[in-house]
């Protein structure tokens, strides 16, 4: 799938730069025969604060466009999903969460699995539909500062 190559390329550029990196997206797409806009939403889907990059747009001389990997310790990573969940997580936004959490071995992956089980459908299904979200975040976020050291 042509996001994934544009991902992987990414992030194989910001291996070797060292977790910075500025890009063209025209530059890029032009590279990959691609329209502009696939880069971009590449970008905005898969390079989140969620998933640790900070991302800085420049218009103008071309349109550049900084991507960082944040490189936190555990406690901060963990109190960076914290901060981030806000008041409702609903059920994918959950297992984004985990998936980030997992890759960059701030959890194991039998954490991963505990946390996936007690933030399911099925562990929540005695609490009201609409109340599920606000729960599920609830969960998560005690889970996060249990794990801090």
């Amino acid at each position: 799938m042509l996001t994934d190559q544009i991902a992987k390329l990414i992030e194989e550029m910001l291996d070797a730069e060292g977790g910075a990196l500025s890009l063209q997206r025209n530059e890029l797409a032009g590279q990959l025969g691609c329209v502009p806009s696939q880069i971009s939403y590449v970008i905005t889907s898969r390079f989140t604060p969620e998933r640790g990059y900070l991302i800085e747009s420049r218009r103008g001389g071309g349109g550049h466009i900084r991507i960082v990997r944040k490189q936190m310790h555990r406690d901060a990573y963990l109190m960076h999903f914290f901060h981030a969940i806000g008041n409702t997580l609903d059920e994918s936004e959950a297992e984004a969460y985990i998936r980030n959490l997992l890759e960059n071995n701030v959890i194991t992956p039998r954490e991963g699995a505990i946390i996936g089980k007690a933030l399911s459908p099925s562990a929540l299904a005695d609490v009201i539909p609409d109340g599920r979200a606000t729960v599920r975040a609830t969960i998560f976020k005690h889970i996060l500062l249990s794990l801090m050291q």
